[in-house]
């Protein structure tokens, strides 16, 4: 049985990771103004921060349709594929799983497609892929695979710092006011995911804080594995992984925080995310 992986372009990860795990990725899209891009390909991570510097307004996000899942399944059977395990944006902040669903629905007479809900987005979805993906390399079966994914879905943990609460303005999830009262005692708000939904995970009062914050939940978290930085055009991201290093002895993927997060939570965010043990 040779069992592939896809997961959609929210999960941020690396073009390296993807190429390397022969990960299929179903892109999301953006659209600012009247004016819609298909994320990862008419549109680069460098590409759209440009453009929300340049925007007065928020861009908006739009789940791929079943028919991009649809398509991606048929060309991985066409591939040789003989299962797929799709792992998805969560469920409670997108209607990409529920696309994926559909999909697997028409082309169930020709290929068995599992659909595992990450219960997380950017990078900690990223990462539940690429250890699927591993484990379907060395010849497990759709369900082992599938498996897997559930469990790590279950033990997923992430952690962000926001630089900027102005997208949250733009959004009109927080006034002007408060906003500037934030900008100008410099309170990071600390963002975190429980059971799949973005909550609220503290607040800290100067960038270098926040970022010892998130150190903190990666040494405070006991046997941990598949740790990853996640950020958004950070010059600092540099800094964070050092200080992790000296707390954590695995490997340590860094990836872009893109379009669709990058969206709602804005430029300078940077974060961490594993799985528990």
């Amino acid at each position: 049985m040779t069992v592939r992986i896809i997961t959609d372009s929210a999960s941020d990860l690396p073009q390296h990771l993807v190429n390397e795990h022969r990960i299929g990725v179903v892109p999301l899209s953006v659209r600012f103004g009247d004016k819609e891009y298909i994320d990862r390909q008419d549109l680069t991570v460098v590409e759209f921060w440009n453009m929300c510097s340049n925007s007065p307004t928020l861009p908006e996000t739009a789940a791929p349709s079943p028919g991009q899942f649809e398509a991606e399944f048929r060309k991985l059977a066409s591939e040789g594929a003989t299962g797929i395990v799709v792992i998805a944006l969560s469920s409670d902040l997108s209607a990409t799983m529920q696309s994926a669903d559909l999909a697997a629905k028409a082309v169930a007479g020709d290929i068995p497609v599992r659909i595992v809900d990450s219960r997380s987005a950017s990078m900690g979805q990223g990462i539940t892929a690429v250890a699927c993906s591993k484990l379907a390399a060395s010849g497990a079966t759709l369900e082992q695979v599938a498996d897997l994914g559930t469990k790590l879905a279950a033990k997923s943990k992430m952690w962000a710092a926001l630089d900027t609460l102005e997208n949250l303005k733009k959004g009109g999830r927080i006034g002007g006011a408060k906003a500037m009262l934030a900008s100008a005692l410099s309170i990071k708000p600390i963002i975190t995911v429980e059971e799949g939904k973005i909550a609220e995970g503290g607040k800290q009062r100067t960038r270098s804080k926040a970022l010892a914050f998130l150190v903190d939940q990666v040494k405070n978290a006991g046997p941990i594995e598949n740790l990853a930085v996640l950020h958004a055009q950070c010059d600092d991201v540099d800094d964070l992984v050092a200080s992790l290093r000296a707390v954590h002895e695995g490997d340590i993927v860094v990836g872009d925080v893109g379009a669709i997060i990058g969206a709602h939570t804005g430029k300078g965010t940077i974060g961490v995310t594993f799985h528990s043990k």
